[in-house]
């Protein structure tokens, strides 16, 4: 499942929350909760794998790249040696075959500056949306602590009003509505 569709499920999630009054926390479903999370954990690996696919793409094209400019060399190369051959324009061809290698060079670093940045810019897009995900886990996850521990003391301090009080108290908060 795509990551940033679980992000949006997560974030539907919590709009959908209902909000305790009075504060800025809301009540999160926390089955839903986990089960979104969860699979957040099964999606990141298949996000690694489109990484590592990148990068499988990448050493091919350079393999390529570098296919493409050994072609180039050898062709520069036939190309200088039948110029050599004749004898009327050895001179004149030898700059011209140099120039044919010097090209094809440069040419197939080209080719591998361009494929290097390709990957470069796809893993940073990569990594970056990994890291906002990271971090909104995070934060969702300390949020739902907090809140959790806040009702938690919440609830004990009730319990430790209740139980400090006398039975006559309780029965006359139990008339007074």
């Amino acid at each position: 499942m795509d990551i940033l569709h679980l992000v949006d499920r997560l974030e539907e999630l919590f709009n959908e929350s209902r909000a305790i009054p009075l504060t800025r926390n809301v009540l999160v479903d926390e089955d839903r909760f986990l089960e979104i999370v969860d699979q957040m954990r099964i999606s990141i690996p298949e996000e690694i794998k489109r990484s590592q696919q990148l990068l499988s793409q990448r050493d091919r094209v350079l393999a390529q790249a570098q296919e493409e400019a050994n072609r180039t060399i050898q062709l520069a190369k036939k190309q200088s040696e039948e110029l050599v051959s004749r004898d009327a324009i050895v001179h004149a061809a030898q700059p011209r075959a140099d120039q044919i290698i010097e090209q094809a060079r440069i040419e197939a670093e080209v080719v591998k500056y361009e494929a290097d940045d390709y990957i470069l810019e796809s893993l940073a897009t990569i990594d970056a949306e990994l890291t906002r995900l990271l971090s909104q886990t995070r934060n969702g996850i300390a949020k739902i602590t907090t809140e959790r521990k806040t009702r938690q003391q919440k609830d004990l301090l009730e319990q430790q009003m209740l139980e400090d009080s006398s039975p006559e108290d309780n029965l006359e908060s139990l008339k007074d509505p």
